[in-house]
């Protein structure tokens, strides 16, 4: 089924329902795709983002006629995490996704607080915390333009939905969000 797992591992896996076009997912939060997530970002195993990068372009190739014109903008990490981790999960996803796409990588956006990690937060706490978190720190990058920003999870959307707040504001035409998984329950109205 899934190339990136073994039988058993894949038989883990969910795929997201194809709800809202603007608010994309390949997979529900869980099994073998939360575990490689984690082993992603925590362990850290950047060489995990060439397959997960694949499975998240499973989700938007069906979609990448409405895209076609789109700027690929990654949701960025503060510098403090960057030094870390070492990579921005984020934006390793995002390189596959645009050069499969054939669509502009653009670093337009900036985390300008250390917000706590969201993983032990609720949703009312995931909000505030990434309230005025994020700038666009390069406006033309995409101003006029269709934007879609990628992340590796949406759990409440608190994060993307900031991130397509300020995108808006900088002239984005549209925002639209790929995210390799989301917990259920998570998808429409979020990124509008």
């Amino acid at each position: 089924m899934l190339a990136a797992f073994c039988a058993r591992c894949a038989g883990t896996t969910e795929r997201a329902p194809c709800g809202n076009p603007r608010e994309l997912a390949a997979f529900v939060y869980g099994g073998a795709i939360a575990s490689a997530i984690g082993r992603f970002k925590y362990d850290p195993r950047p060489d995990l983002a060439r397959p997960l990068g694949d499975l998240l372009w499973r989700a938007v190739e069906p979609h990448a006629r409405e895209l076609s014109g789109a700027v690929v903008v990654p949701v960025p990490l503060h510098r403090t995490r960057l030094a870390e981790r070492g990579f921005n999960q984020s934006a390793l996803l995002a390189r596959r996704v645009s050069r499969r796409l054939g669509a502009p990588l653009r670093p337009a956006l900036a985390r300008v607080r250390d917000t706590p990690q969201q993983t032990a937060l609720d949703r009312e706490a995931r909000i505030a915390n990434v309230a005025g978190a994020f700038h666009v720190r390069r406006p033309a990058y995409v101003q006029g333009l269709a934007v879609l920003v990628i992340d590796d999870v949406c759990t409440t959307g608190a994060t993307l939905a900031e991130c397509a707040r300020v995108l808006h504001e900088a002239g984005a035409r549209s925002v639209a969000s790929a995210v390799v998984a989301r917990t259920s329950g998570t998808g429409a109205q979020r990124t509008a």
